[in-house]
């Protein structure tokens, strides 16, 4: 079985790809100045861009674990996340708070999904 890795940096790959499943690293925010909602949405949208990349999409998501760093953000962040998370194709999910790398960052996502 084959391992294909994409965009790989010295310490990580962005897309890990293994028996039709693929892997995204942590996502986060392109913009961590602004609010959670904000943050949310162009976290979705890198999540999307990768998946494309890796030849799925957002129907095709597995499991997603949520990382935010303070719960008062939750609801917020749910109103972001169920607008985008179509009718039938919602993935398993955990939701927990967490420290993140930069104090400025809100959420992070990290994705498994399968192959189209």
């Amino acid at each position: 079985m084959s391992i294909t890795r994409i965009d790989q940096t010295p310490r990580m790959s962005r897309i890990v790809e293994h028996n039709g499943t693929i892997y995204l690293c942590g996502q986060t925010a392109k913009d961590a100045s602004k609010d959670i909602k904000e943050q949310t949405v162009t976290t979705l949208e890198k999540v999307e861009e990768l998946l494309s990349k890796a030849g799925s999409d957002k129907k095709h998501i597995l499991s997603v674990t949520i990382y935010i760093r303070d719960m008062k953000d939750f609801s917020a962040m749910n109103e972001v996340w169920d607008a985008w998370v179509e009718e039938g194709y919602q993935p398993a999910r955990a939701c927990v708070e967490a420290r993140m790398a930069r104090p400025e960052l809100l959420v992070e996502m990290s994705v498994v999904a399968a192959k189209k």
